[in-house]
């Protein structure tokens, strides 16, 4: 039986090959624990963001399309979106007053991409987002009983479409392909739970 003592990485160098308001990626060296040292491995910093699980007040879950540029195609998710921080980076972790905290980030996404809000909420779990690549975390809430109040309010370079679907389409679409994104299929079972 192996033990788990000394399996920590130790950074020997890191150079910042993109760092603007939108990402910093990075290539760092690392020594590993027998004492070699490797390198390149890649990393990166984006913000923090919330997940939001809502349904409305006839039980369907709302959702929008977007395209994903990562896997080139139009997909269904849940809503989501980036904690805003006052420094207008689009990346790093939570420094306390510099960031909405999660909650905020969820209700206001909720309402900008889809027009819709709830009064009940419930958070979940904060989990991170790509743990072999990268620092940020996922927040995820459920809104129930949701009702829509306004349009969408949208960023300049969102372009989406509000949807609601009942379960058995939502399962439909996890198995075709149409629904990808790992962090709200795990959502929607945390959600169930």
């Amino acid at each position: 039986m192996q033990l788990d003592n000394n399996l920590e990485w130790k950074m020997v160098s890191c150079e910042h090959l993109v760092e603007d308001e939108y990402i910093d990626f990075r290539k760092c060296a690392y020594e590993l624990p027998d004492g070699t040292v490797f390198e390149p491995f890649y990393n990166y910093s984006r913000r923090d963001y919330a997940v939001i699980v809502a349904t409305d007040e006839q039980g369907k879950y709302i959702c929008v399309k977007q395209f994903r540029h990562g896997i080139n195609k139009v997909t269904v998710e849940f809503c989501a979106g980036g904690l805003e921080r006052l420094d207008g980076k689009e990346y790093g972790s939570n420094n306390g007053a510099m960031v909405e905290t999660a909650l905020e980030g969820a209700k206001r996404e909720l309402l900008e991409e889809t027009g819709y809000v709830s009064d009940d909420w419930k958070f979940l779990l904060k989990i991170p987002s790509n743990a072999t690549m990268a620092d940020n975390y996922a927040n995820i809430f459920v809104a129930k009983n949701c009702r829509k109040v306004a349009g969408q309010n949208l960023d300049d370079t969102e372009f989406l479409n509000v949807h609601l679907y009942n379960r058995g389409e939502i399962d439909e679409m996890i198995q075709s392909g149409d629904f990808p994104q790992m962090a709200h299929v795990l959502a929607l079972l945390l959600a169930e739970k």
